[in-house]
């Protein structure tokens, strides 16, 4: 067994410069429009782990084609993507987080999307799924940093949330937690190559914001808390 690789992908620049900032080593790979930063992380037991950080751009197909170049590129052990989203769970509130137990699309017909792997064509898939033991790894991660959190469900489709009727919709078609924009497309590809996945997403605001509106918001607390974890999950591992 060489040494372990983590691939992360980030949602914002600053997240992933935070991240690139914990790592030591550091070198860029410029492929696909990715500026890739690898480097290397002390884990909390004797292993030094390598870990190849990113930001994808958001929907669907920029996490899709990013997480697929990762899995190309470095052959992680686990792909982590590290967000913020809108929170749909009365709850929960802004930087609370919501581990992706769950992940589910929003109009997607999964009757025909679910036949490719890890559906078949007689038993379509319909969700997918974070890894049982990184949700177990960031469940500690969060505890000990004091985060209040759950695993639940998230919905990911390729349009912003911004609206009361869009956030009812999105409940009453998948009951989610939070709403986002690549969470799912993240696991589907991660599945696709057997590859763990975990979606973490800390909660920047209720889904009620015009788009324009929420472009000027200062995120940077919502992407330190999760860049923060992202890194303590990879020296947990």
């Amino acid at each position: 067994m060489g040494m372990k690789t983590v691939a992360i992908i980030g949602a914002l620049n600053e997240e992933v410069a935070l991240i690139a900032k914990s790592l030591t080593h550091v070198t860029h790979v410029n492929k696909g429009s990715l500026d890739i930063a690898v480097g290397t992380v002390d884990s909390f037991g004797a292993d030094v782990i390598k870990v190849a950080a990113t930001v994808g751009g958001m929907g669907l197909v920029n996490a899709a084609a990013t997480a697929q170049l990762l899995i190309d590129e470095f052959n992680p052990d686990a792909v982590i993507f590290s967000g913020i989203a809108g929170n749909l769970n009365k709850h929960l509130h802004i930087n609370d987080v919501v581990l992706g137990g769950t992940l589910r699309y929003l109009d997607t017909d999964m009757r025909l999307v679910g036949q490719w792997k890890p559906g078949t064509e007689d038993k379509p898939v319909t969700e997918f799924f974070s890894d049982p033991k990184l949700l177990e790894v960031a469940d500690q991660a969060l505890s000990n940093a004091g985060i209040t959190h759950i695993t639940g469900i998230i919905a990911s489709g390729n349009y912003f949330v911004d609206t009361p009727e869009k956030v009812e919709e999105v409940i009453r078609l998948t009951g989610a937690d939070a709403v986002e924009m690549e969470g799912a497309a993240v696991a589907q590809v991660a599945a696709r190559n057997e590859v763990p996945a975990l979606i973490i997403r800390a909660l920047s605001d209720n889904a009620d914001t015009d788009y324009e509106v929420f472009k000027e918001f200062d995120i940077s607390e919502y992407a330190n808390t999760a860049a923060g974890l992202a890194v303590d999950i990879v020296k947990r591992l």
